[in-house]
């Protein structure tokens, strides 16, 4: 199977990451297209590989499939043996819900705290609106480590696509300064650990901008 990825830089584009870790997870082997993104061109560059002038991207032999949530589908489905989803139908099903509130909430969260792998440092302070998604988030985290998280320290035990879509959120945690709970705390020094992550991050810290 021949695949290509298309994303953004890896210091900002958090779809793109979600992205990379499900091809990680999936061990899938695929070659990577980077488009740098907030430049006059970007929009048409992308447009030349993405329907919705968006990252990221992945053909497919088949064809694209845009849109991170459907790439993870795909893989899941074509990679059954790799397990992106955890094993049984309820942890299936919660770990689907909580990529859906990832994908689509979290507003705040995102204006105000923007991936950024580059930094290190806290705000001055932090918008009731962003605290209150924060608290969500910690909420979620605490809930499928307690419920499904006793065969690893992943949020459903093992490393699945729930993690490849909060490693974003756990990365802006970090790079924001944001003091946690414990068992969210502890979230974050799993994804950072994990190689996966290990490695995107390392190429973001090696990225040039601008």
């Amino acid at each position: 199977m021949s695949l290509v990825l298309v994303i953004g830089n890896k210091t900002y584009s958090s779809w793109s990451l979600r992205a990379a870790l499900a091809m990680e997870l999936a061990e899938a082997p695929y070659s990577e297209v980077l488009i740098p993104l907030d430049r006059a061109d970007t929009r048409a560059r992308i447009l030349e590989h993405s329907p919705t002038g968006k990252v990221p991207l992945l053909k497919t032999e088949e064809g694209p499939v845009w849109d991170s949530l459907a790439i993870g589908e795909y893989l899941a489905e074509n990679f059954p043996e790799a397990y992106l989803w955890p094993r049984g139908e309820y942890a299936r099903a919660v770990a689907r819900s909580v990529c859906a509130e990832m994908h689509s909430g979290f507003t705040a969260l995102r204006t105000h705290l923007p991936m950024d792998l580059k930094r290190d440092q806290a705000l001055d302070e932090i918008p009731a609106e962003a605290e209150a998604d924060i608290r969500r988030i910690c909420a979620l985290w605490a809930e499928c480590r307690g419920n499904f998280g006793e065969d690893g320290p992943f949020l459903f035990g093992h490393a699945s696509l729930a993690d490849a879509f909060f490693a974003p959120v756990a990365a802006r945690l970090r790079s924001y300064r944001v003091e946690l709970p414990e068992v969210a705390a502890a979230y974050v020094a799993t994804v950072y650990q994990w190689p996966a992550f290990q490695r995107w991050y390392q190429a973001a810290q090696e990225e040039q901008l601008g």
